[in-house]
Order: C-alpha cells, then sequence, then structure tokens
C-alpha cells in the first residue's frame, strides 16, 4: 500500500484555525480584530500605553530622543535573540542556551588570538569567530535533540551550563576590552542619526519576517511545529528541519554577541546572563505559541519593545528592579493564559 502523502494544517499569522472556525459559525463573515491582526493592534495599542505612562509620570526625560536610542540599543540586543528564539518555539522547541551562547561568543571572539588577528588582517575576523561560536553551539543542541532524542529542555539547559563554564575559562573569569579599534568605530557608529545596532536589529526582524512567512522554509517550520507527524508524512525531514532552527537560534545569538560587544566594548562570561528567558518573555507575549505552530515575527518585535520601554519607565520613576520582575511575571502569566483560552476555544 503506497503512503499517502498529508498535507499538515496549522494554525499561521495569516489563516490560523481559530480564524475558519469563527468563518465557519459566523456563515462566512468574521471581525478582523479576532485573529492576527486583533494580537497586533493589541501590542501596538499596549506598548503606546506604555509611552503615554511614560511621558506622564517623567515628562521630556521619557520622551527625549536620546532616550529613544536608549530603548531601542537595549531592544536591539534581546531582540535579535528573540528573533531566533520565535524560529525554535514555532517549530515545537525550546532553547535555554542561547544567553549563555552569547556569552561564550563575545570571550572567544574578544581573545588576544582573535584580536591579533582581527589588528593583522580585518575586524570582520572577530564578527566571523562570533557567528561561527553562535551556530555550532546551536548545531549542536540541534543534533542533540534532533537525533540523539534528547529532551530540547535538558539538551539546551545542559549547553546553557556548559557554554557559561567554558567562558569562564576561556577568560579566566576575567573581562576582555575589544582593542580593534576599526571593530569599534564600525559598529558603534550612526546611521541617519540611528546606532548601527538598532539597523541590525531591524535587518534580522526583516529577514526573519521574509524566512517565516515568504519561503518554504517557513511553511515547514510552522508545519514542524504543528504537527511534526503530520509534517513527516508529507515529505518534511522533520529532524534535519529541527537542527536547522536550532542552528539559526545559535546564529542569532552570535550576532547578538557582535552587538554586545558593540554596546559593551568588552566579552564578558556573564554577558547576556538570564537574556534567554527575557526573549522566551517577548516571544511569548509577542503570540508565537509554546506549544509551537503558530509564530509571528511582527508579535515578538513588538513583545521587546513592550518589556524594554516598561523597564525604562520603571528606571525612570526610580522603581526597584524587585517590582519590575514581579510586572514582567505577571505579563507573562496573563499571556501564557491567554493563549490557552484561544487554544481551547480552536479545539472547540
Amino acid at each position: 500500500m503506497s503512503e499517502q502523502k498529508l498535507t499538515p494544517v496549522v494554525a499561521t499569522d495569516e489563516t490560523s484555525e481559530v480564524a475558519r472556525k469563527e468563518v465557519a459559525r459566523s456563515g462566512g463573515r468574521t471581525n478582523p480584530l479576532s485573529g492576527p491582526l486583533g494580537r497586533t493592534v493589541g501590542l501596538v495599542l499596549a506598548l503606546l500605553i506604555l509611552c503615554v505612562v511614560g511621558y506622564v509620570t517623567a515628562g521630556e526625560r521619557f520622551a527625549s530622543v536620546n532616550n529613544l536610542m536608549t530603548i531601542l540599543q537595549l531592544a536591539a540586543v534581546i531582540g535579535v535573540l528573540s528573533i531566533g528564539m520565535t524560529f525554535v518555539i514555532t517549530g515545537g522547541g525550546i532553547d535555554l542556551s542561547v544567553g549563555s551562547v552569547l556569552g561564550l561568543a563575545t570571550v572567544w571572539s574578544t581573545t588576544l588570538a582573535t584580536q591579533t588577528m582581527a589588528e593583522d588582517t580585518h575586524w570582520i575576523v572577530i564578527v566571523g569567530v562570533a557567528l561561527a561560536v553562535g551556530t555550532v553551539c546551536g548545531l549542536i543542541n540541534g543534533v542533540l535533540i534532533a537525533y540523539g532524542g534528547v529532551v530540547a529542555f535538558m539538551a539546551t539547559l545542559a549547553m546553557l551550563v556548559g557554554a557559561r563554564g567554558l567562558a569562564e575559562m576561556i577568560a579566566n573569569r576575567r573581562t576582555q576590552v575589544v582593542t580593534v579599534q576599526p571593530f569599534l568605530d564600525t559598529f558603534r557608529a550612526d546611521v541617519l542619526g540611528i546606532p548601527v545596532i538598532v539597523w541590525m536589529f531591524a535587518l534580522v526582524s526583516v529577514a526573519g519576517w521574509v524566512l517565516l512567512n515568504r519561503t518554504t522554509f517557513g511553511r515547514r517550520t510552522l508545519a514542524v511545529g504543528g504537527n511534526p507527524e503530520a509534517a513527516r508524512l508529507a515529505g518534511i525531514k522533520v529532524r534535519r528541519h529541527s537542527m536547522y532552527l536550532y542552528g539559526i537560534a545559535g546564529l542569532t545569538a552570535g550576532i547578538a554577541a557582535v552587538m554586545m560587544l558593540a554596546r559593551t566594548t568588552a566579552g564578558s562570561s556573564t554577558n547576556g546572563s538570564l537574556y534567554e528567558l527575557e526573549a522566551i518573555a517577548a516571544v511569548v507575549v509577542g503570540g508565537t505559541l509554546l506549544a509551537g505552530g503558530r509564530g509571528t515575527i511582527v508579535g515578538t518585535v513588538l513583545g521587546v519593545l513592550i518589556f524594554t520601554t516598561l523597564t525604562n519607565v520603571f528606571t525612570q520613576n526610580n522603581i526597584s528592579s524587585s517590582a519590575q520582575a514581579v510586572v514582567k511575571g505577571v505579563i507573562i502569566v496573563a499571556a501564557v493564559l491567554l493563549q490557552q483560552r484561544f487554544a481551547s476555544r480552536s479545539r472547540t
């Protein structure tokens, strides 16, 4: 009996299962704000409300151009990590190691040997080392999970611990200062009045959106996250695709490491500490399903901006970091509860 190929049904940002059922119930008519557009509008409104609160409570200090650039620069590093995390979670996985991989990449790319080679040749050596370290770590995660059968939580937790420990060994728990001036001149510059690392965040976001929403790779990612078995029967090489997703997460960690070096001018094993949790939080709040099968790059970017703006508003008003953590925790729980509510509606 020949194997019949099936097309997996997944909920995408353009045509979700919930939206299709709502259309059936309403006789072909549905409220556009009840689907992806409604989620995006809600996130935009939340961001605008935070901006209004910031302006009312902090005045010109919050509304200044310098503060806006500060928010965008703080959002840039977490944002790039979150783009990679969006692909992993959309594909039904999780990556707890991206913050540690970022730290390892900053340390490895600022060793004496790397910087000496960069000074003798070109600053691109530093970038190449950071990207290579991040990508290799991501692929190791992918191989362990996809081909080794290790649970994603445990594999990436092991990488979190191992990468951080290796970074400490390489740097001997010291901070390594970037001495290659052309590298700093390039990545600490402004283009049209906007810092280069903000432009990098924008480019990675656009590339991520195109890859997820306009390519076969993106459609396969949604299929793998929505129903791996159906994706396999449809001819998708699920294990190989999952490995690639973790490779993308590692690559974005390497890009974020370059941006971190530009911001701090130093490589340290403490760089990126707990960034993986912030990235996961931004992805979930943005509307990507933790269970996989639905992902949104636009939502992730808005989620990152919401958390970064919230932190800035609290800082401007001298509110403790403990209070910030509590509020962020409440936001994350609310986002997960809303996801569960929509998921239960989709099954009815």
